[in-house]
């Protein structure tokens, strides 16, 4: 008899823990049911339930596709690396859009900062390639104007394709964007922020094709650091007006009539001029490879050229890597394709 009585009172327990079980069951499906994702996820759903001022799943709404795309790329201070790209460059055997990135991934310190970087892509075919490799991506409206194809330098689609790019970066720091905006041809063997100044008196930070220490050096816009204020969103609104003045003259020529004529004084800007050894281009070779930052395929024609010279730079630099040098004699192979683009 007490057996009998024992064995039910177990019974009635074990029910009772069925009956829990299938309630917090059901609470489960519930909130589940009424979440705004159906997509079943252990920890925004633990924190529904014991912190109910946590929204799951919250929602970021942005102004436009460019806002949503440097807010991804940005970093804690506002900063993106941008580059710009167009069909020309991410086909091929080897595209230059992939060798680019086979810079950071032989780079020093490098490999981190795709997180940071924001493809720019001026037609749907670079557009789709960059979402192929998972890439920050930007599809920049050009209007009907088909900027698909190799645009040789100084071609008439050439220089529209640099005034649509100066445009589109005023754009950027309007919105409050500092940014490092590089050319894709422009190798990034080490992390170039140490050689960079971070702080924000410093308005402008710009490439040379040769570095002389004056305030005169012959700048080159395929890199340069700029950050986002009065200053320097005026310089470019003086810069991209200065097309309509300038008929036949690239983007560079303009920026550097400007300078000339003392817009950066007039605007208080301060300017630093990048020196070669660090941030070197085929114009000016960096003369010490354990400091070189960049290397961009500057003085330079076609795409084939500047690809097959770069590539041969990357050669250059792994076998230095490998072979742990450390003279300041190691010098670069001469760049014989892009010498001779200008022949043809």
């Amino acid at each position: 008899m007490i057996n009998n009585t024992k064995n039910k009172v177990i019974i009635d327990h074990s029910h009772h823990i069925i009956y829990i079980i299938l309630l917090f069951g059901l609470l489960i499906i519930s909130i589940f049911l009424t979440s705004p994702s159906n997509t079943p996820s252990f920890f925004p759903l633990q924190l529904s339930l014991f912190n109910p001022s946590k929204q799951i799943n919250e929602r970021v709404y942005y102004k436009d596709d460019l806002e949503r795309a440097l807010v991804g790329a940005s970093t804690e201070n506002k900063t993106v690396i941008i580059t710009i790209v167009n069909k020309a460059y991410v086909e091929g055997d080897k595209a230059m859009l992939d060798l680019f990135l086979d810079g950071f991934w032989h780079g020093e310190g490098t490999r981190e900062l795709v997180n940071h970087l924001l493809i720019v892509a001026m037609d749907q075919t670079s557009y789709e390639r960059c979402k192929f490799l998972h890439l920050h991506c930007y599809k920049l409206e050009t209007d009907g104007v088909d900027f698909g194809g190799e645009k040789l330098f100084m071609s008439q689609d050439f220089i529209k394709m640099m005034w649509r790019r100066t445009l589109f970066l005023s754009d950027v720091l309007k919105r409050g964007y500092n940014f490092i905006f590089t050319d894709t041809d422009v190798l990034w063997l080490r992390n170039p922020f140490p050689n960079l100044y971070s702080n924000q008196t410093i308005d402008l930070q710009i490439s040379t094709d040769k570095f002389n220490g004056s305030q005169e050096n012959p700048i080159n816009t395929g890199f340069y650091m700029i950050n986002s204020n009065t200053k320097t969103i005026a310089l470019l609104d003086a810069w991209y007006a200065g097309k309509d003045k300038a008929i036949g003259w690239k983007e560079q020529d303009v920026l550097i009539k400007l300078m000339k004529d003392g817009m950066f004084k007039q605007l208080e800007l301060n300017v630093r001029f990048l020196d070669t050894l660090y941030f070197s281009g085929f114009c000016d070779d960096s003369k010490d490879v354990n400091v070189v930052a960049t290397v961009h395929a500057n003085c330079c024609r076609s795409i084939s050229a500047k690809l097959a010279d770069l590539i041969v730079v990357l050669h250059d630099w792994r076998r230095f890597k490998n072979a742990n040098q450390t003279s300041t004699l190691y010098g670069w192979t001469q760049h014989v394709n892009c010498w001779d683009s200008w022949k043809n």
